[in-house]
């Protein structure tokens, strides 16, 4: 059958990738196209990304994408983005004063770490959720003030403007007419309040961090503007916004207290809906908004690990174990029993629960009859792992553990790693028909404002399951596996 409009366009601006997807009015992907994004890593544990190149990139995927469908047959756009990566550009030129700072970037950990000896973390976490961390976007906006000359003058000044790649991509997509940001990026930064979800004062000081160069701040499904006419040829509305986890959390319809998903990108993410109570961590994880739309308010529980797929790649390009990344399933199918072997990849540190940006990458256990194999299950293996460790600390914060876990993202795709995670973590695993769901979530949030769909439960009806992963290892065996992981990870704490 031939897809029928209305349709919705949805940008996913990832880090290692820019996509464009065009679903029809049953959110069914019918045309996308994706182009790789190029990584810069400038200094140890600093990384970047071109902001003129991730606009080229989506100008050009959208095109491709919406090719076939008359722009006026477009009911609306959605964008997800990768979450606290951070732009500073000149509010009259548009250009941005600096490569972007990448979410993974380590460069202000010497700042978070004075931050922390002052003793202001419980302050930071009672305003925002957050911990002191390089991850988010507040110490990179002070970073690149104070060392792009005359940027902290020309900030105050108003001129500057800052925002996580949503933020930049309106801008560019509207003609610099709206600059906007929604409640999930903006609670990324550890600029938000979580409780009044404005800007807070009082984490600005501390940030060094002006007013003016900050983004409006609206609901994930709310009105960010129209695009220019000659982005598709016709005026189209953006009508979705979310980070690229809590869209993928939307996507997945984790729309009741507990419902948990698991997206498997660079890094991984795991999301507990809370519902409309604010959470509080004892266990190492964050408090974050996880949507707000259609008058409803919904938070989360986070856990952010931030190497997972990036392993692959570190296998493809850095060992040349593969020559494409989806090799790796037939590779690991072939190791050995190995089961000393743990492979930590704490490339840019270790995220949750343990949050040690100085935590350095190790493969432990190597013996003489072990080779390229072993290394690719184990590093597969550690991604499950790292699972496991965010899914034991929500089950101490929510007092149990979810009945399954829904997963998305390329990684899922490859079945012996789906039935890995199911094994290791205990958990029934379950994938839906379509994993892009970041790209889903933001589909779903534009068409909820356009009308395209009239409430959560219309949404709810169009999530499908394509496979379910029962765990098949013994209990007793999985226990003595995650106790030599956690020996492995304690090995490469600072």
């Amino acid at each position: 059958m031939t897809p029928e409009p209305p349709f919705l366009l949805s940008i996913d601006q990832g880090t290692t990738s820019t996509r464009a997807i065009l679903f029809d009015a049953a959110a069914k992907p019918v045309a996308g196209h994706s182009a790789e994004l190029r990584q810069i890593y400038p200094a140890n544990g600093w990384v970047e990304h071109d902001p003129e190149e991730i606009w080229q990139a989506t100008l050009a995927c959208c095109r491709a994408a919406a090719k076939g469908a008359d722009a006026k047959n477009i009911a609306a756009i959605g964008i997800t983005n990768q979450r606290e990566t951070t732009v500073v550009w000149d509010r009259v030129t548009g250009r941005a004063i600096a490569n972007a700072i990448v979410w993974q970037d380590r460069r202000t950990a010497d700042r978070c770490r004075e931050l922390k000896d002052r003793g202001l973390e419980k302050t930071v976490s009672a305003h925002t959720g957050l911990v002191i961390d390089p991850y988010f976007s507040g110490t990179k906006i002070g970073w690149l003030l104070d060392h792009v000359a005359g940027s902290r003058a020309r900030a105050e000044k108003g001129e500057l403007a800052f925002g996580t790649i949503d933020s930049w991509l309106i801008w560019r997509l509207t003609g610099g007419r709206v600059h906007a940001t929604d409640v999930t990026n903006a609670s990324r930064t550890l600029l938000l309040n979580l409780k009044s979800l404005q800007w807070d004062d009082e984490m600005l000081k501390l940030f060094g961090v002006p007013r003016g160069l900050l983004p409006d701040v609206r609901d994930c499904a709310g009105d960010f503007g129209e695009t220019d006419a000659g982005v598709l040829g016709a005026p189209v509305r953006i009508l979705g916004v979310a980070g690229d986890q809590q869209a993928a959390t939307f996507g997945q319809a984790c729309f009741d207290v507990g419902d948990v998903k698991s997206t498997y990108g660079t890094g991984c993410f795991a999301l507990v809906n809370t519902g409309r109570t604010i959470p509080v961590s004892k266990n190492g994880l964050l408090s974050t908004c996880a949507y707000r739309a259609k008058g409803t308010t919904a938070y989360a529980i986070e856990g952010s690990i931030f190497i997972a797929g990036a392993v692959v790649q570190w296998l493809r390009d850095a060992l040349g174990c593969i020559r494409q990344s989806h090799e790796v399933e037939a590779l690991a199918r072939t190791a050995k029993d190995a089961d000393g072997l743990y492979f930590v990849p704490a490339f840019t540190g270790l995220g949750a629960p343990h949050w040690d940006p100085n935590a350095r990458g190790a493969i432990v256990g190597l013996t003489r009859d072990m080779g390229a194999a072993e290394i690719a299950r184990a590093a597969l293996d550690a991604v499950c792992y790292q699972t496991r460790d965010l899914l034991d600390a929500m089950a101490r914060d929510m007092k149990g553990r979810p009945a399954a876990l829904k997963v998305d993202g390329g990684m899922v795709k490859n079945d012996w790693f789906c039935q890995r995670l199911a094994d290791l973590t205990g958990l029934p695993v379950e994938r839906p028909t379509v994993t892009e769901t970041t790209a889903l979530g933001a589909a779903y949030l534009a068409g909820l404002s356009a009308g395209v769909f009239k409430d959560f439960s219309d949404i709810a009806k169009s999530w499908a399951l394509d496979r379910r992963f029962g765990p098949e290892m013994a209990a007793a065996t999985r226990d003595a596996l995650y106790a030599g992981w956690q020996r492995a990870v304690g090995r490469v704490r600072s």
